[in-house]
């Protein structure tokens, strides 16, 4: 007789790198936001599979995976690939959280699809799951100062004081456009936070 596997509706995705070292870095916006949204469903991230982190939780009637991969941003796409695989989850029911310098501090922007613009978190599982139609929730977490400045270094770069205090409530609004796409669609959610500002 053979077993079926577990299924469920969405993967929620928060990209980071593992370690304390990097827990309050730029590119761990992903992993902080998708831990909130975790509180907010009262469940934590505390089970080892996929190369990851992952809670699983019903809300509204629906089955949801939530995962921070532990591979290091670089290789994200391994862990989101074997949790999609698992859960025979096609790239659109994949949702991803993650950091953009593209935008200010604390503001959020809600795509269907697109490119991995630079972030090689996102190009990671662009490639591991042969697709770019996945739809994400961009964090914003500021330009770097100026043109010479590294990337990486940037991104690896703690937020100031101030930024903090804008950036937090944007963790939380995060987690609740994740929830308004599951339920409303990725139009919704775009027209609810896109181009919000972030408290000051």
């Amino acid at each position: 007789m053979l077993l079926r596997r577990p299924s469920c509706d969405w993967l929620i995705v928060g990209l980071g790198n593992p370690g304390d070292n990097y827990s309050r870095t730029r590119h761990n916006v992903g992993f902080r936001a998708v831990d909130r949204l975790a509180d907010r469903l009262g469940v934590r991230l505390d089970r080892a599979k996929f190369r990851g982190l992952y809670a699983q939780t019903l809300w509204q009637g629906q089955k949801l995976i939530l995962l921070k991969p532990q591979t290091f941003m670089n290789a994200s796409g391994l862990s989101v690939m074997d949790a999609a695989r698992f859960y025979k989850l096609p790239p659109e029911r994949v949702l991803v959280l993650f950091d953009d310098v593209s935008l200010e501090v604390g503001r959020l922007r809600i795509r269907p699809s697109g490119s991995a613009g630079g972030h090689n978190g996102i190009k990671s599982i662009i490639g591991a799951l042969n697709s770019e139609s996945f739809p994400r929730v961009k964090i914003g977490v500021g330009a770097k100062p100026c043109a010479e400045y590294d990337l990486a270094d940037w991104v690896l770069s703690n937020f100031t004081a101030s930024e903090e205090k804008r950036l937090v409530p944007a963790l939380d609004d995060a987690g609740l456009a994740a929830l308004e796409l599951l339920r409303h669609g990725v139009s919704e959610a775009a027209n609810r936070f896109n181009g919000r500002k972030p408290e000051l």
